[in-house]
């Protein structure tokens, strides 16, 4: 388990924690495979009745990390199903107990995604959420194509999407993706409420009700072809232009893609 990863586990929540506040978070491909296999833990391990994500610092997390997107895309690139990041979302995917999420801050591209797979999301009140993929050139991941849409209509998925600009935690409320906003200071306090609550309840009236609330083999069918999508976009141009751009500072220019 890497230590920008952390878990606690006490009466039946498991907690992992991003641990990378310097970085607000941003998550490389060593931190992907220790959220994988707590993910899998949560599902495994018959002790874990509820997985909570939170994290340290002033944000959920910035997203992926820069630095890996150059590094892959300037080697070609392409399998990104074979990364660590797909071992997480293909745990994602298959859980099947509940998963509450504590958002403080910004949540970035699978800051926010990740959230769509967890049933219940405590957002801080002025979070900053957005999956800005076209600005960097990329797509859709973790079944966000289908699920964000799902949550919040075609048109605002569409516009979150095209644009990649933020709503903050009480629009997040309102639009679904949350089930709570709540002042700063109280989101860590009020998920763990939430989680302990539900460690509680019957396990596995829980885990059927969450089985049959969602297709797990489509989910990760869609999030196979998203990785298509991602991984032959990561190695275009285009999208090196925009990786670039982000590292100067400075904005994309695409007048020549096409």
């Amino acid at each position: 388990m890497s230590d920008l990863i952390q878990t606690a586990f006490a009466d039946g929540v498991l907690t992992v924690t991003l641990n990378r506040p310097e970085k607000k978070n941003a998550i490389t491909q060593a931190m992907y495979a220790s959220l994988a296999a707590a993910t899998q833990r949560a599902r495994t391990d018959d002790t874990v009745r509820v997985l909570l994500f939170r994290a340290e610092g002033d944000s959920f997390s910035a997203g992926n990390d820069i630095a890996d997107f150059i590094a892959i895309g300037s080697s070609g690139g392409g399998q990104v199903v074979d990364a660590p990041v797909f071992h997480f979302l293909k745990a994602l995917a298959e859980l099947d107990k509940p998963a509450v999420a504590a958002v403080r801050g910004r949540a970035v591209g699978i800051g926010l995604t990740l959230l769509l797979h967890c049933d219940m999301v405590v957002v801080a009140e002025d979070a900053l959420l957005s999956v800005p993929f076209i600005n960097l050139a990329l797509a859709p991941e973790a079944a966000s194509s289908l699920l964000l849409p799902m949550v919040i209509g075609h048109q605002r998925a569409f516009e979150m999407f095209a644009l990649g600009e933020p709503i903050d935690g009480r629009t997040a409320l309102a639009w679904g993706i949350a089930s709570r906003a709540v002042p700063a200071a109280e989101v860590d306090a009020v998920a763990a409420g939430l989680a302990a609550k539900l460690a509680t309840r019957a396990p596995n009236s829980m885990r059927k009700s969450k089985q049959l609330m969602r297709d797990a083999g489509a989910l990760w069918s869609l999030m196979l072809r998203e990785g298509e999508a991602f991984g032959s976009q990561m190695s275009s141009p285009e999208a090196m232009e925009a990786f670039m751009a982000f590292s100067q500072k400075r904005a994309p220019d695409f007048s020549k893609a096409g």
